[in-house]
């Protein structure tokens, strides 16, 4: 499969009274994008804003974080299974708001939601004090449950995300970049001396609000299976989980998936992409010995040398990480582990769950048990009244001065375990 991505770089972004996309800005009409989000019956008001790079705002408490795309060419449209038919994507050309996101906050759904600084401390922590946000700010109906409530602020920030990508349909891209995934034994032939290497990525699934979506299905509803990686960069994979802020992946992170990026910057130089491999992660252990077999049988099947393996979220993941890596170790395939740690405010505690000999490569997006003092800012969109609540807080965490004591798992996008943030050890 052939992607090309336009890349259409966003320098500012406006309330306007018509919506268009001119010369790097971004005109948003505020008027149409509320009307657009209150024909759901489940969403009593909403409030739309703007946060910038470096201005003194503070976002919170964060659900999601979506990046506006539009297919302009092949097959699908973005968001397939959820906002359009199901129909394959990956191919053809989409392009890119590359700048800017749509980010949805409100009253809580679950405690494992986040904090974006625009400036400040908070804002070293999280990729998304460097984008142009349009937030919006959900006031539910009476009555609504978390699970419908989550629902609603999905949908509404997808349509917002489609709504603002469709400006940049007609728009000449700064930056065209193609990333082809040819079938196995096409890469093979092509590329006979190379290194086979495949990307398994975990999809977090745990439960209710522990939710990814592929192709509009949860994956918890999946066994392991493949995927072409330009279909996750075409908006196959969606985020609907609650897990820790920190490590949580956003759409924004699978639309952007470094892993992918990083892989593919590779191939045919030093390596051969010849596979990735979607997995779920599980509550219980026979679900986690399902998945992680499976895993190992398609590494197996594929005769790949090597395999990078991603993890979402911390404690009970950490098990099927381990299981993952070892698995397929023994089945004779390198592995190399990415993860975060809570390893304690101090830093000594036991930093995964579960461990094996054979997780012998790791990669760290740092210790979430971090503790940290973002400062006062002068705005704040949505609400500070879960900020003792969200993972990461705790009582009495809002100082007199305005200032917050957080540990870092509260900040969204802080630890990313696909690497998209900057912290690591050496």
């Amino acid at each position: 499969m052939k992607l090309e991505v336009g890349y259409i770089d966003i320098t500012d972004i406006q309330f306007s009274d018509k919506a268009s996309l001119q010369d790097g800005v971004l005109y948003v009409d505020r008027d149409a994008i509320t009307a657009m989000i209150l024909e759901d019956e489940r969403i009593r008001a909403v409030e739309l804003d703007i946060a910038k790079p470096g201005e003194s705002v503070r976002i919170t408490p964060v659900k999601d974080v979506i990046e506006p795309r539009v297919k302009v060419e092949g097959p699908g449209e973005i968001f397939p299974g959820v906002l359009s038919k199901v129909q394959t994507v990956g191919s053809g050309r989409t392009h890119v708001l590359r700048g800017a996101a749509v980010v949805t906050t409100g009253k809580i759904v679950g405690f494992q939601e986040g904090i974006i600084d625009m400036t400040g401390l908070g804002a070293e922590y999280t990729p998304f004090s460097k984008t142009f946000n349009l937030v919006a700010n959900f006031t539910p109906v009476d009555g609504l449950t978390a699970h419908d409530y989550e629902n609603a602020l999905r949908l509404a920030g997808l349509k917002m995300a489609k709504a603002l990508g469709e400006l940049g349909r007609e728009v000449e891209p700064n930056e065209v970049k193609t990333y082809e995934h040819l079938p196995v034994m096409q890469g093979a032939e092509k590329y006979p001396e190379l290194p086979r290497v495949g990307y398994v990525q975990m999809l977090q699934s745990q439960g209710l609000m522990h939710d990814t979506y592929v192709y509009g299905v949860d994956m918890k509803q999946s066994l392991t299976t493949m995927i072409s990686p330009t279909e996750v960069l075409d908006g196959a994979i969606i985020s609907g989980n609650c897990v820790s802020a920190c490590d949580k992946n956003t759409t924004y992170h699978h639309l952007n998936n470094p892993v992918i990026h990083d892989l593919f910057e590779a191939h045919g130089k030093t390596l051969n992409f010849a596979a990735m491999i979607i997995t779920n992660e599980n509550v219980y252990l026979a679900d986690k010995e399902r998945s992680s077999d499976w895993t190992a049988k398609l590494v197996e099947y594929l005769d790949l040398d090597g395999v990078i393996i991603s993890q979402e979220g911390f404690g009970n993941p950490d098990t099927d990480l381990i299981m993952n890596c070892k698995k397929i170790e023994a089945v004779g395939t390198r592995t190399v582990i990415i993860t975060d740690e809570y390893a304690g405010r101090d830093g000594t505690s036991q930093s995964l769950a579960d461990a094996d000999a054979s997780a012998d490569a790791v990669v760290t997006g740092g210790n979430a048990n971090q503790v940290v003092v973002l400062p006062k800012l002068d705005k704040v969109i949505g609400t500070l009244d879960y900020v003792d609540k969200i993972a990461g807080g705790f009582e009495n965490n809002l100082q007199e001065d305005g200032s917050i004591v957080v540990e870092l798992q509260a900040i969204t996008g802080a630890t990313n375990e696909l690497g998209f943030n900057r912290l690591s050890a050496r």
